[in-house]
């Protein structure tokens, strides 16, 4: 793990429910709890990735000078590499968890795109062999 947060990349994901994420993040997707300020902020990090899950009351929830308020749920998303894509999905669609759509297959290899308590998207993929 990489020794300080400067050797990481962070991605901000707003989210309604900060404990509900930590909770989804680490109990399912092998991510360790760096630090919580539940309700407002946690940070979580897997590997080099440093995901910072803002809730509606921490200052990256604030509105915009036009008003519009920042929220979860969008398209872009974080892309975690897995060995078995198949074994992966049954795991977690076993929890209950929420998928966007089935497994599709491109050029690259296998894809499926995964939805998080606040409607935010993880891609998980399988590279072609």
């Amino acid at each position: 793990m990489p020794t300080n947060d400067a050797e990481m990349v962070s991605v901000r994901y707003m989210v309604d429910d900060v404990e509900a994420s930590v909770d989804f993040y680490t109990k399912h997707l092998g991510f360790t709890l760096r630090m919580s300020a539940a309700p407002a902020f946690a940070d979580v990090a897997r590997g080099q990735l440093r995901l910072l899950l803002s809730g509606p009351t921490s200052s990256a929830g604030r509105p915009m000078p036009d008003g519009a308020t920042p929220g979860p749920g969008g398209w872009n998303r974080i892309h975690l590499i897995v060995a078995d894509i198949d074994a992966e999905v049954e795991r977690l669609r076993t929890a209950g968890l929420s998928f966007r759509n089935n497994i599709v297959t491109g050029p690259g290899g296998r894809q499926i795109l995964l939805e998080d308590p606040s409607g935010n998207v993880v891609e998980l993929f399988q590279p072609g062999r």
